[in-house]
């Protein structure tokens, strides 16, 4: 069955529609931009290659919709037009979230500017206002965005997953987030003996699409530690356990070059 035959009729792997079909867990450094990067871009190398794997595997689940999911102000979605900029980092760069926009709308935090850029390396993204599937590009898929505050507690991301869970579409998640910050004297948070154990539970629980114990993150701890992944995972967690069924993850990607941790991973339904 085609993409676009079992967006008529449902996805008949799992006998009806299912919410969320797959997602990615990018971080979210600017030095990912080689633009911003400059003479250290190669250090990230193996780090966009992994992300890339991830987007692609994203994409290659044939969602109605990408969904980013990223740390930022406050909670809520932020609907096209809407615009991230790169120059509080030096580049005059700007990154729409959606290809095409007819102005610059909403301001993106650096989480969800991360997302769009990644997604823009693929030529992923349509408007939500696209041209009729027959006409679209057959890698193009509507792209919206959700930001999550750092320091949202269980109840509001529980709704927030709640939401993904109920909009009637096969969704992707790019989720973007960090590890934590203090991985070593010269990392942002300097040194936490604490950061190591908390970045190696992480890392597991991604590797295993282990829900619980993402959903078990301390987000005082995760706070102290300065690691802003910790409430968009615990989305993801919410929303892959709405969605029910089994999980596959892969970790593609584990390291802290500059005392910030780095994952990336991948997960399906199985």
């Amino acid at each position: 069955m085609t993409g676009s035959a079992r967006r008529r009729t449902g996805d008949s792997r799992y006998g009806e529609r299912v919410p969320l079909v797959a997602a990615a867990v990018c971080p979210h450094p600017p030095l990912l931009v080689p633009e911003v990067a400059g003479s250290a871009t190669p250090e990230l190398d193996d780090l966009r290659t992994a992300c890339d794997t991830a987007v692609r595997r994203l994409l290659a689940a044939d969602p109605d919709r990408v969904v980013l999911l990223g740390t930022g102000p406050v909670t809520g979605p932020i609907r096209p037009p809407a615009t991230g900029s790169l120059q509080p980092w030096g580049v005059d760069l700007d990154v729409p979230l959606v290809p095409g926009q007819p102005d610059r709308g909403a301001v993106l935090p650096l989480s969800l500017t991360i997302g769009a850029w990644l997604l823009a390396r693929h030529d992923a993204r349509l408007p939500l206002t696209a041209a009729p599937a027959h006409t679209a590009p057959v890698s193009a898929v509507p792209v919206s965005a959700v930001q999550v505050a750092a320091d949202a507690g269980l109840a509001e991301l529980s709704a927030l997953a709640d939401e993904v869970s109920a909009t009637g579409d096969r969704v992707a998640l790019l989720v973007l987030g960090d590890g934590s910050a203090c991985r070593g004297e010269k990392s942002p948070g300097y040194d936490d003996p604490r950061a190591l154990p908390y970045d190696q539970r992480v890392a597991g629980a991604l590797a295993d699409a282990d829900l619980d114990v993402l959903l078990g993150l301390d987000p005082v701890v995760s706070a102290e530690l300065k690691a802003a992944g910790r409430a968009p995972w615990q989305v993801l967690a919410g929303a892959a356990r709405a969605a029910g069924g089994g999980w596959r993850g892969e970790l593609l990607h584990d390291a802290a070059p500059y005392g910030v941790a780095y994952f990336v991973a991948s997960w399906e339904r199985v």
